[in-house]
């Protein structure tokens, strides 16, 4: 029997023959830490559905940026749990916003760190939706609008660098960018969640964020997971209004969306490896049934494979530690 003229197994020989025939590279400063920030002082709050992360209060936020900083991570992504909610989210918008607080600290004590803030009213609401609400129960999408466009330029003013809504709300993109333009922001830019499924893999999150919605669902402005066509209009419809940045969020379930728009699509492009999928990789890891390391370091890489720039993700800090 004649042997194979082609002979890949070459390539795979060695450990530094892989490295350097490597396809794709996971780095650190490829990825972003969600940080879940609350008022007080020396507030540490485990989240039981997330081992290992924590809603902080401000002072405990500056010191876990500085070791995110010091491992190579080079950006966050706040998310505020206000000490009151309302019908209107005015804690979104407040100068003395737990975000706007919280950037205020990090820009004094880690300037050259990135901040970017999460731009929804789910965490802000009293009743836990996405946006303004009518009578019925439905959500106002053009009156929510007016508060996205408020909240950015109140997140802006306080010193985030990257603003990111994430509430699905048709027009957002353009409504925040005119904002943001007419109040001498207009360098600042946004990253827009412009594929958002209706996801089972945010249930940790909402623990996380103490965000669960009262009544029904956000089915009716987050994605339907069956849907692909769906999520290349709604890219197309972020990136025509001005986003600087696009998202697609979950990332696992959805590496052939992150593909299918980075071939569309030449805006920066990142993934948001939710909160779903950093406790299966936990579970998992922490009963022996995987090596957690390298199913996290795995997935990771699939996503930048797939596409993604940059990846949002609750291992930030332990991947970088593992690459270094």
């Amino acid at each position: 029997m004649p042997f194979p003229a082609e002979r890949p197994r070459r390539l795979r020989a060695s450990p530094a023959m892989r490295a350097l025939t490597r396809e794709t590279v996971l780095r650190p400063d490829d990825l972003v830490m969600p940080l879940f920030v609350r008022p007080g002082r020396g507030v540490r709050r485990p989240i039981a559905s997330m081992p290992g992360q924590f809603q902080l209060s401000c002072d405990e936020l500056v010191k876990d940026v500085g070791e995110l900083a010091a491992a190579g991570v080079p950006a966050v992504m706040l998310f505020g749990i206000p000490g009151r909610k309302d019908a209107r989210a005015s804690g979104a918008y407040a100068r003395d916003g737990i975000i706007q607080t919280a950037a205020r600290r990090l820009k004094d004590r880690h300037p050259g760190v990135l901040i970017m803030a999460d731009l929804c009213f789910c965490e802000y609401t009293d009743h836990g939706h996405c946006g303004v609400t009518r009578r019925d129960g439905s959500i106002d999408n053009d009156a929510t609008l007016e508060l996205a466009a408020k909240t950015a330029v109140s997140q802006a003013a306080a010193g985030c660098d990257v603003i990111a809504p994430s509430g699905m709300m048709d027009g957002q993109v353009a409504a925040i960018r005119a904002a943001l333009d007419a109040a001498g922001r207009a360098e600042t830019p946004i990253l827009a969640y412009a594929v958002k499924y209706a996801s089972a893999f945010y249930g940790p999150f909402r623990e996380a964020a103490e965000s669960p919605p009262k009544f029904g669902d956000r089915a009716t402005h987050q994605m339907d997971p069956a849907n692909i066509r769906e999520a290349l209009r709604e890219a197309g419809l972020d990136a025509a209004e001005g986003a600087d940045m696009l998202m697609v969020k979950p990332a696992l379930p959805y590496l052939d969306v992150v593909r299918a728009v980075r071939e569309r699509f030449s805006l920066p492009l990142a993934a948001y490896c939710v909160s779903g999928e950093y406790a299966m990789l936990k579970a998992a890891g922490g009963r022996g049934w995987i090596d957690e390391k390298r199913a996290a370091l795995e997935a990771l890489t699939s996503m930048r494979r797939a596409g993604a720039d940059f990846v949002l993700t609750y291992h930030a800090l332990e991947a970088a530690r593992w690459l270094a």
